[in-house]
């Protein structure tokens, strides 16, 4: 050995550069690995020992209703210093080594997939309406369709095509799923509906040229699709149309095509139809989309196309086209240092980064975030690398629920989530990515479960934390936001001290969805929730109800149960 060392040391003494160029390459590796850890460590656990009575507070005396878990009492002690990364959530040290090999930092997708109970009755999200004739060369459900020859299920087939917006869904041939606005054949015999689904033996999917419809209650009337262009409903013509809708074209001829078509080549994000006039803008004060009228007054037939609607010379029909809105889509870092920090906090899985965004917009400011997610910096949240403390960005993205984390705060946006949705958001997020899917076997194995027994009690306490905590809170529940998104937003960007402009507000609406969307291709097609896992969570619902009313705040929205 002692030959060995002798060796390299003649050797580096006839050849000194390549001595020092071997040492800077070490020094260089070291550096990286340090920096790497600095942000990309794991989360730490908060030291503060949590006392039964984790709901107590002025004002909020401690419920009582549940035991919350074991991992929610106490907690190992954190080393003191500056860290980027706060404690993520008090747990055992098994729960965080499996968060941290999972990169489980982000929150999760601004739409989840919705949990619907496999027991939930047929009609509540649809209504068959009989067996009708289907043609290859002119179907009768003209929208999107997809076939699987395998696992073709009615459930899937009426989710598929809800989540797109449209109206009917329509099974053929035992694995076809058909959508559309319209139904546009006429009826056949219910014997002629008479092939099993693939994917469910105990219910009918349509037959050879045959189509099993269904109405679709559950459909997103302000999702609904026609080809590339969002159907946005039927409005009465603004008093100053021309200036409100400013560019216009008369189309004997007309058709939804051709007039959407016109606004997209004019660059417009609005398509209003007017009879045979195609009238094109931007959605304004003048024009907001936000009084909406019945279709029926719409409903006067195209001249270019027997099937479609062309509104008339009172009420126009309104199609968003692809064409970007860019009055909101600029963006930077504050200009000057902000003085108060201000928390976007979420639970896992409530939507924090839709709201992120839906802010971004709102503001023309970025938002930052207490840990860092490259994903979401690559996808345009340039405040993701800045340290939460830097000051240039307008709100900080947090799910952090300790009294140390909170009180950083000058004051918090908290976002609150239905926690069926938001489990199963986060669960889908953890192994799927975020707009990705938890695979079967997470579902049915031992994940799901021992999953909800974690974060399920977490839901709860992060609420409670941040009411008995916070500064200056303003709660806003995620289900609001999206029935509302224009008065909601407008709560939150006046917390932020920023003065609303209708018009960037209008442009948002129509700009809602960001990057983080997932498809409804793969949602679960049954209850993930057993009874004694319904039965618990239903607990921590009555808790946070409770206490959001014990501050005079409206309780939890009536979806959240019975469930």
């Amino acid at each position: 050995m002692a030959k060995l060392l002798v060796k390299f040391q003649r050797y580096f003494r006839r050849k000194p550069v390549r001595f020092f160029t071997l040492l800077a390459l070490y020094l260089a590796a070291g550096s990286l690995v340090f920096l790497h850890s600095g942000f990309s460590g794991e989360p730490t656990v908060t030291g503060s020992q949590r006392s039964p009575g984790a709901g107590e507070g002025p004002g909020l005396p401690y419920l009582g209703v549940m035991q919350l878990s074991r991992g929610f009492k106490a907690a190992a002690t954190m080393p003191e210093g500056g860290r980027r990364h706060g404690p993520w959530f008090k747990s055992t040290s098994k729960e965080l080594a499996e968060r941290g090999k999972a990169g489980d930092y982000g929150s999760a997708r601004s739409r989840a997939p919705r949990g619907r109970s496999g027991r939930e009755k047929e009609e509540d999200r649809a209504r068959y309406i009989g067996c009708y004739v289907d043609n290859t060369r002119r179907r009768t459900l003209r929208g999107v369709s997809f076939f699987d020859y395998k696992k073709m299920t009615v459930f899937r087939c009426q989710d598929n095509c809800a989540e797109r917006g449209y109206l009917y869904a329509g099974l053929e041939f035992g694995a076809e799923c058909y959508c559309g606005h319209k139904v546009q054949a006429s009826n056949a015999s219910e014997s002629e509906c008479n092939m099993e689904c693939k994917g469910e033996r105990s219910n009918t999917c349509g037959g050879v040229n045959r189509l099993s419809i269904y109405r679709l209650e559950l459909a997103q009337e302000s999702a609904r699709r026609y080809g590339s262009a969002i159907f946005r409903g039927c409005f009465r013509q603004p008093d100053n149309v021309s200036i409100a809708l400013p560019v216009s074209q008369l189309m004997l001829n007309m058709s939804v095509d051709k007039c959407v078509d016109f606004c997209t080549e004019k660059e417009y994000p609005l398509s209003a139809l007017a009879g045979t006039t195609c009238r094109c803008g931007f959605p304004t004060t003048l024009f907001t989309l936000h009084e909406r009228e019945d279709e029926q007054l719409c409903a006067q037939k195209c001249a270019g196309e027997e099937f479609e609607s062309c509104g008339t010379t009172e009420y126009l029909l309104v199609y968003q086209t692809q064409v970007q809105d860019n009055r909101c889509m600029d963006r930077r870092f504050l200009p000057t240092h902000a003085k108060q920090l201000v928390a976007l906090a979420s639970f896992p899985g409530a939507g924090n980064t839709w709201a992120r965004h839906l802010i971004e917009l709102a503001t023309g400011f970025y938002t930052g975030s207490y840990y860092f997610d490259g994903s979401l910096y690559n996808k345009g949240f340039k405040g993701e690398r800045d340290h939460w403390r830097s000051g240039r960005t307008i709100c900080i993205k947090t799910h952090e629920s300790g009294q140390k984390e909170i009180e950083s705060f000058d004051s918090a946006i908290l976002l609150i989530r239905n926690p069926y949705k938001a489990l199963m958001a986060e669960f889908n997020r953890k192994y799927g990515g975020h707009i990705g899917f938890a695979a079967h076997a997470h579902w049915k194995g031992k994940e799901w479960p021992e999953f909800v027994a974690n974060y399920a009690p977490w839901w709860a306490t992060h609420t409670l934390d941040w009411l008995r905590y916070g500064k200056k809170v303003l709660v806003v529940h995620f289900e609001d936001l999206k029935r509302d998104l224009f008065v909601q937003l407008q709560r939150m960007v006046g917390l932020l001290g920023i003065t609303a402009c209708e018009d960037r507000l209008l442009c948002v609406e129509g700009q809602k969805d960001g990057n983080f969307k997932r498809s409804g291709l793969r949602k679960l097609e049954y209850d993930p929730y057993t009874p004694e896992m319904r039965k618990m969570i239903s607990g921590y619902i009555k808790t946070v109800d409770t206490a959001l009313k014990l501050r005079n705040l409206s309780g939890v929205p009536d979806d959240y149960y019975p469930r």
